[in-house]
């Protein structure tokens, strides 16, 4: 059985493109914090429990040298939201040649979801995309940062992005084997706390 899935490619062409968002209540003790040694257990537990329940499984069968290799190359940063000290979500940047940053993924843990995390989140990892060169000395300035995102992805991504000021170039749509979400475990999702699902 397949499913169509629609494909958005999303770009912003300046830095000025950025819209800032609110961010979370002081009291929630939100901080980003970029990952800088590379870890691959940890990007890996990142990449399922953000990505269970939305179906992200092309990492799943990646290799430890994979991992290694990927979070090894100049210009990839993972930038990781923690609201009081616990892992609530993340953000992957990675440089191309061409002075292109691409985030590759971003998301939240379903607990964290709903709580002003994610808005203030991409805020900071557009941020740090555009200045990503200051970083890594022999990459190209950035000159364009782009996302792509698609109809299997939470219900509020595509907002999330153009509230940002990321603007669409592009769409497709492809047929896809309908996979059930991978994870990260049967019943994983949001705590008991009531919070809605959202951004």
């Amino acid at each position: 059985m397949s499913l169509s899935v629609t494909t958005w490619y999303l770009e912003q062409t300046s830095r000025t493109d950025l819209s800032p968002a609110a961010g979370p209540a002081a009291e929630q003790d939100v901080r980003i914090i970029r990952s800088e040694v590379p870890s691959p257990e940890f990007s890996r537990f990142l990449y399922t429990a953000v990505g269970g329940d939305v179906t992200w499984t092309d990492r799943l069968t990646w290799s430890y040298a994979q991992w290694v290799a990927h979070l090894g190359r100049p210009g990839v940063e993972t930038w990781v939201a923690y609201e009081h000290g616990t892992p609530a979500g993340f953000i992957e940047l990675a440089a191309d040649a061409d002075g292109s940053v691409e985030i590759t993924y971003f998301g939240l843990l379903p607990a964290f979801r709903g709580r002003r995390i994610g808005g203030h989140l991409l805020a900071h990892g557009i941020e740090r995309a555009w200045d990503l060169a200051e970083r890594w000395p022999g990459l190209a300035r950035t000159e364009r940062v782009w996302v792509h995102t698609c109809s299997k992805d939470g219900p509020h991504a595509m907002a999330n992005y153009q509230r940002r000021g990321f603007r669409l170039y592009d769409t497709t749509v492809t047929e896809e084997p309908d996979v059930p979400a991978p994870g990260p475990w049967p019943g994983a999702g949001p705590t008991t706390t009531g919070t809605p699902a959202g951004e």
